[in-house]
Order: C-alpha cells, then sequence, then structure tokens
C-alpha cells in the first residue's frame, strides 16, 4: 500500500510539473508551481528529510509562490504594474524549442549524474555526527550548518541582505523613503479579515517555535523565518499591518541583524577558539542559539520585504478594496 502511494505521489509530481510548463495562463502556472512544491515537499517527508521538506513548503511554494503571484499581478497592469507588450515577451516558436531542448540535456545530464553515483554514496555524515556532542545541538542539519559549513550559511545571510538593497534600489527616485508595496485598504469583515486575525497569531507562535527547535529537532532559522514573513505578509494584504518606510531604523536593523550577530560571534572566535566561527565547548549552544534567534528576525523582515518590492508612492498601484 505504501509503494502504491509513493508512485501516485511520483506520478503527481510528473504531471503537475508538466502541466505547469504547458498552460498558457501566468496564474495558472504559479498555483501548478505552488502544488509543485507542495508536493515536492511530500516527497522529501516520504525520504525522511523533514528539514528539506519544511524548507521547500515555507521558501520554495510559500514565499516564492507569492512573489510570483505578485509578479504576475504587476506585469497584467494591476497594483504598481504596467501591461507589458505582449508580442514582445512571447517567444518564438524556435526560441521554445531551443529552451525545450536545452532543459531536456540538462535534465539528462542531472540524471546520468545520480544514476552514476557509486553505491553506497560517499558520505560524511557519520564523521559529523559524531562531533556533534561537542557542538550540544541534537539536529545533524543545524550542526552542519552552524560548524561545518558556517561560512556557507553566513554568506547565504548575506545574500538576502544584499537581494533587498538590491530590490528598494529599483524604487523611482520620488518613491524613495516611502513604504515598500502597495498600500491595501484595511478589511474589517469578510474571508480574508477572518483568515488574518486567526491564521496570524498560530502563525506567530508556529514560525517561534520551529526556529526554537532547530537546535535539536526539523527545523531552524529560514523554516521558522519564512512562516513568520508569510505572516506578516498575510497581515499586509489585509490591510492590518502595513509596511514601514524603508527609512525606518528598526525595519533597517531587523533586516541586518541576523548576518551581523553570525559575524561577531564569527569575529570573537579568534579569541576564544582560535579561528574564525569556530566555537569554545562550553558555549557553543548557547551563541548558536542566539545566531539561530538573529538570524530568524532577519529571514522574516528580508523575505516580506522581498515579497513586499521596492518602495511606491502612496497614491502609486492602488489596489481596490478587496471583499
Amino acid at each position: 500500500m505504501i509503494a502504491v502511494l509513493d508512485l501516485g505521489l511520483a506520478a503527481a509530481i510528473l504531471a503537475v510539473a508538466a502541466w505547469t510548463l504547458w498552460v498558457r495562463s501566468d496564474f495558472s502556472a504559479v498555483v501548478g508551481f505552488v502544488s509543485y512544491g507542495l508536493l515536492l515537499a511530500l516527497a522529501w517527508v516520504r525520504l525522511g528529510a523533514i528539514d528539506v521538506a519544511l524548507t521547500e513548503a515555507a521558501i520554495g511554494a510559500g514565499a516564492t509562490g507569492f512573489i510570483l503571484l505578485l509578479a504576475a499581478t504587476r506585469l497584467r497592469g494591476g497594483p504598481g504594474g504596467v501591461q507589458p507588450d505582449v508580442d514582445a515577451a512571447t517567444p518564438s516558436r524556435g526560441q521554445r524549442w531551443a529552451i525545450g531542448v536545452l532543459c531536456g540535456i540538462i535534465g539528462a545530464a542531472l540524471a546520468a549524474a545520480m544514476l552514476a553515483l557509486p553505491e553506497p554514496a560517499p558520505s560524511l555524515a557519520a564523521e559529523a555526527a559524531r562531533h556533534l556532542p561537542e557542538l550540544g545541538v541534537g539536529n545533524p542539519i543545524t550542526g552542519v550548518l552552524m560548524a561545518y559549513r558556517g561560512l556557507d550559511t553566513l554568506l547565504e545571510a548575506v545574500v538576502v541582505v544584499f537581494a533587498v538593497v538590491a530590490v528598494w534600489s529599483m524604487a523611482p527616485d520620488d518613491a524613495w523613503g516611502q513604504a515598500p508595496g502597495p498600500r491595501f485598504p484595511a478589511q474589517h469583515s469578510g474571508p480574508l479579515a477572518l483568515l488574518t486575525r486567526v491564521l496570524v497569531p498560530i502563525g506567530i507562535v508556529t514560525g517561534i517555535y520551529i526556529a526554537w527547535v532547530g537546535a535539536d529537532a526539523p527545523g531552524g532559522k529560514f523554516q521558522g523565518g519564512t512562516i513568520l514573513a508569510a505572516m506578516w505578509v498575510l497581515a499586509w494584504v489585509a490591510g492590518l499591518a502595513p509596511m514601514p518606510s524603508v527609512t525606518s531604523a528598526g525595519l533597517r536593523w531587523a533586516v541586518v541583524a541576523g548576518p551581523l550577530t553570525f559575524l561577531a560571534v564569527g569575529l570573537l572566535g579568534y579569541v576564544w577558539a582560535g579561528g574564525f566561527l569556530a566555537y569554545p565547548p562550553a558555549f557553543a549552544k548557547p551563541l548558536i542559539l542566539a545566531i539561530e534567534a538573529a538570524m530568524t528576525i532577519s529571514v522574516g523582515a528580508g523575505l516580506a520585504m522581498l515579497v513586499a518590492g521596492p518602495p511606491e508612492r502612496p497614491d502609486q498601484g492602488r489596489p481596490g478594496r478587496r471583499a
């Protein structure tokens, strides 16, 4: 029975992926993309990779799906957008064939590389797990990300900050200093207002919990921060939590708090452990938890800013009232 369910899940993933590529409507393609991400999250759960499943559901399907949906709205002339030139935006038949052939070649090369892996595949998992007690964390994913690949994790955090700066830099001169994204009217009644008031408190508690347990169980800063960002975006769309100005000191500190804390702990490693991003065994877990807490705030604020987009004038792209 389990094998039948797994085969059905694999078939559904392939079917939704094909449908997403085939469909002509941009909104339908975004819906297919989000569905594809959720199905992939279920597949990762079946493979026992709970951390990857949480990341796929929160970032791959959730945050990325909302960004694509907002982009599709703007491309259609919605809030803050302009109607695109359809003829200029549509690729020719030759371009579509070339893209399809190139994607097929890349897919075949990836499949060949996966099939050519030795059995069993070489792994350092046992060696990494052996040193986990020195860090005081029970989740091997957190141990690897914060210790063995700490520099990579730090650079990923810095990339989010630079991405926010890049998005803000796209604002026109007369909109600088304003809040990011369009202004949504407050929803005092209706399904959106009810969903926001019920879901946001639960989501905030869930995001904090997932970030906190990440040291010893599946979860962590990226998953928890993404959930917090999603709750902020939901309240923003409902008009109940408007985005602050990009000149807000609190917002800027929230975006950079994680990377700054990570970098500070890394530099102090030279003093107390003899190397960059080195943790003294007696304080390894408290330091990792401090970094995770600051990173959760930065991931939440950064992703929310990426979803909202560049600053806009109050009279630019004001959406109509929603039911």
